[in-house]
């Protein structure tokens, strides 16, 4: 994974998590890679798995089970949500809107632009 500078590695690896599941790729109540693997994958200390874990728990994203490892809550689809839809409005939208006002970009070619991309990746 290619981790960018702007923002802290525990915090971008909550994103990669979150998206797996939001993808369908982690189902609820499916095991998640153990920290020492996740932190094999990603190339990263331990720590930083276990901080984003930690987070993801705290945002009862994903869970503990003692001795067997850690598991997709049952209502993490909804807490993803909720929880990266936070992040979008506090983070990124306010650059999004910015750039919209700067480059004077009407609402019709936004709409235009999201149909295509959403047609181009997620085949909707």
């Amino acid at each position: 994974m290619e981790f960018r500078d702007n923002k802290a590695i525990y915090l971008q690896i909550a994103e990669y998590v979150c998206e797996h599941i939001l993808l369908g790729k982690w189902k609820a109540d499916e095991k998640v890679p153990s920290v020492r693997e996740l932190a094999v994958e990603m190339e990263v200390n331990p720590n930083t798995v276990m901080r984003t874990y930690e987070l993801l728990q705290n945002k009862s994203i994903i869970n503990n089970k003692r001795g067997i490892g850690f598991f997709v809550d049952e209502a993490a689809i909804d807490n993803v949500i909720n929880y990266r839809k936070q992040q979008f409005i506090i983070d990124d939208l306010p650059v999004v809107f910015r750039n919209i006002y700067l480059l004077n970009i009407s609402f019709d070619e936004l709409e235009n632009q999201y149909k295509t991309f959403v047609k181009e990746n997620f085949n909707a």
